[in-house]
């Protein structure tokens, strides 16, 4: 018996070295994995930036297609549910879209045209109205222009040639045929995303390996959609409605086509912070073009101010509720950064993507995220259990 006990004990000293090498072995194993998924991570954030700016012929449409096909979901599943087929569901929807969209920019690019034809003639009754705050301006630089020179005694003169702009015309010209194919890459991407989302989504579900992370990847999928196309929903028809009372207070104190300003900041409202100070300067522009009294040219921007300032502090607070709500921050920064990658365009899309964003970290997990896209926790690799003999 004793020696059967001392073997036992070797046995299981054995064992417990076995499973200590094994779990260090692991741990190297994780530690090395980490690495390379961080640093691998911290690569792709750096670089993807710079792809996504020099690609953006190819990005920009397709990720504006994704974010309209993904707000035009429940509108999909409306028709779905009356028994449209999908093909045509997804047709009567981005007809739907463009019927909306283009009543949009007929309302602003054709007055427009007239405004930017008038222009010239305008310039002079702008620059009287303006004639106070030029005088002032004119002062200043005398003086800066008066002291630089008492302290530089030699100035060196440069000639800068400046090339000559080209034209309205030559730009849409020589732009009018990307736009297109850009739109016509664009469309197809919606049709096809919606006219497949529903064997898409049943598939991507049931392709996963484990009932657990079908539900998770279930509940990820409709809450992205849910949060998508209630915010843009919400927000079109707050713009829309901003929009309509800025014409209706424009059109009282007589500026010109106020349907076209209420597009504008209809638009320009679903950038966040800088749409309506745009808004704001090109009202301002506009009354100053139009009317003789540079007091009166202040009404326009005011109206615009007063509204706005209505709707960004108590309705849309009241209407998109707590669930939508971002930190003021996260959305400067990713203005700024979809800005500077796509331009205007990236800026109106900033506010959906970090929408879609911050629903899925919100429903994957922040601290595993590979392990929600490959089904089982890639950094974070069980410890084998222990092993007890028997007996």
């Amino acid at each position: 018996m004793g020696e059967l006990g001392s073997i036992t004990g070797r046995v299981e000293t054995a064992l417990r070295e076995g499973l200590a090498a094994r779990g260090a072995e692991a741990l190297r194993r994780d530690r090395l994995l980490a690495a390379i998924a961080l640093f691998s991570g911290l690569g792709f954030l750096i670089a993807a930036p710079f792809a996504l700016r020099a690609a953006a012929g190819f990005f920009l449409p397709l990720t504006a297609a994704l974010v309209v096909a993904i707000a035009l979901v429940p509108m999909l599943e409306w028709f779905e549910r009356r028994g449209v087929p999908p093909p045509a569901a997804a047709f009567l929807c981005i007809a739907a879209f463009f019927v909306v969209a283009n009543a949009a920019v007929v309302s602003i690019v054709v007055p427009a045209s007239g405004w930017f034809a008038v222009l010239p003639e305008r310039v002079v009754r702008i620059r009287h109205n303006l004639t106070p705050l030029i005088e002032l301006y004119s002062s200043l630089d005398r003086f800066i222009s008066d002291t630089s020179s008492t302290f530089m005694r030699h100035a060196q003169a440069k000639t800068v040639t400046l090339s000559t702009p080209n034209s309205l015309l030559d730009i849409v010209a020589t732009s009018a045929p990307v736009a297109i194919i850009q739109l016509f890459f664009a469309t197809l991407v919606v049709y096809f995303f919606l006219s497949g989302w529903t064997r898409m989504r049943r598939q991507t579900i049931t392709s996963r390996g484990s009932f657990s992370s079908a539900m998770t990847l279930a509940r990820v999928i409709q809450q992205v959609v849910d949060a998508t196309s209630a915010y843009l929903a919400t927000i079109t028809v707050i713009n829309i409605t901003l929009g309509m009372l800025v014409a209706f207070g424009l059109w009282i104190i007589g500026l010109p086509t106020p349907l076209m300003w209420g597009g504008i900041v209809a638009l320009f409202n679903y950038m966040p912070y800088l749409g309506p100070i745009m808004a704001a300067v090109l009202l301002a522009l506009g009354a100053l073009m139009s009317f003789r009294d540079a007091w009166y040219a202040a009404f326009p921007p005011l109206i615009f101010i007063v509204c706005h300032l209505i709707e960004a502090n108590v309705v849309t607070p009241s209407l998109v509720g707590r669930r939508l709500t971002i930190n003021p921050l996260l959305i400067l920064v990713a203005l700024s950064f979809w800005s500077w990658v796509w331009g205007a365009a990236g800026a109106l899309l900033a506010v959906p993507l970090l929408i879609i964003c911050k629903t899925v970290l919100a429903a994957a997990g922040k601290p595993d995220i590979a392990g929600f896209l490959f089904e089982e926790g890639t950094l974070t690799n069980p410890q084998p259990e222990p092993i007890v003999p028997e007996g």
